[in-house]
């Protein structure tokens, strides 16, 4: 008879786009079976905007309809770390800082079964071995096995940054979709190159996106995300400030906004923010004014589990096709 493993569910959800390779690798190494949500449907989505408060934004009623789902599935554990600091003066949003409390509440038969390993680490390697010894003694798992699986969860994710500085999406890296076409320079002179502000989970969710990335790629236009930029470029851009934000995602997008604005390669910047989101209505307000004063074309798209796609896709559409006739005069906008 085969070992038996136990099967630690992961969220399709939130963070899971930035750390996914991190999570993946350590509960591997320390010998549990990955189980991950499916990809988030319309279906989905209505399951988990039953069981969450209204006002909340749609991110985390995503969140919780990825819970549902891998409990539908039947896991052992559900992972969903309490993601408190990785800088030092820096935190993230109030409701990542509560997730496993709201969780532990909404599904209840389950709060026995929910991982939520306190994340304070000084970096955004989360490579802290401190902050998972609690979930491994919930696991039974030794110190030497949990340092041993720390580091290479590390190795996992330097080589997903890596694959990001080369202008692979994340998506591109975790569907393990490594093509020439995807891989091809971030910006070009030949075509239209727009920075794309917005966090992962509301980027890299093609149902909340409506899978812009791929829909750009389409019409021939270069993306560039803040987690293709080196760190040290996006948080140097924030040097201007007498004070920096107090969400670090936050200054990452800040940060790549302003590179954005800066870098004339670069010919227009479009925010992609979920529906009452506090931290990224003091960005967009900030980005606004910015590209204003550089007369760089900007964008606000605001989601919400009631966006429509041809909506979505009309305005992607008229500002790239306003840029390309800015860019290229001579081809009728035509590249």
């Amino acid at each position: 008879m085969g070992l038996i493993y136990l099967k630690v569910g992961i969220p399709r959800a939130l963070l899971y786009y930035y750390y996914f390779p991190f999570w993946k690798t350590l509960f591997e190494q320390l010998g549990f079976e990955v189980v991950v949500s499916d990809e988030t449907s319309k279906e989905m989505v209505n399951k988990g905007i039953k069981i969450t408060v209204q006002e909340i934004c749609v991110p985390i009623k995503v969140f919780n309809s990825h819970v549902l789902n891998l409990i539908e599935k039947n896991v052992d554990y559900i992972f969903i770390p309490r993601m408190v600091s990785i800088r030092k003066r820096e935190t993230f949003c109030p409701k990542f800082l509560g997730l496993p409390d709201m969780s532990r509440r909404v599904f209840a038969e389950y709060s026995d079964r929910i991982l939520s390993p306190k994340i304070r680490c000084g970096t955004n390697k989360i490579n802290d071995v401190k902050s998972y010894k609690e979930m491994a003694r919930k696991l039974g798992v030794s110190n030497f096995k949990l340092r041993k699986a720390v580091k290479e969860a590390e190795k996992a994710l330097t080589e997903t940054r890596k694959l990001s500085m080369k202008g692979y999406s994340l998506n591109d890296i975790l569907h393990n979709n490594l093509t020439e076409r995807n891989g091809v320079e971030m910006i070009s002179p030949n075509t239209v190159n727009i920075g794309l502000m917005g966090y992962v989970y509301n980027i890299y969710d093609n149902f909340l996106s409506m899978d812009v990335i791929t829909k750009f790629r389409n019409m021939g236009v270069n993306i560039v995300t803040f987690e293709m930029l080196p760190e040290e470029t996006l948080l140097g851009k924030l040097n201007v400030l007498r004070k920096r934000l107090f969400w670090t995602f936050s200054n990452y997008l800040l940060g790549a906004g302003f590179y954005f604005r800066d870098n004339e390669q670069i010919d227009g910047i479009i925010h992609i923010t979920a529906f009452g989101c506090g931290p990224d209505s003091y960005i967009g307000k900030i980005m606004e004014l910015e590209s204003e004063k550089k007369h760089k074309p900007f964008l606000t798209i605001r989601i919400d589990e009631h966006t429509g796609e041809s909506h979505f896709i009309t305005r992607i559409e008229a500002f790239t096709d306003m840029i390309k006739r800015k860019k290229f005069p001579h081809e009728g906008g035509i590249v």
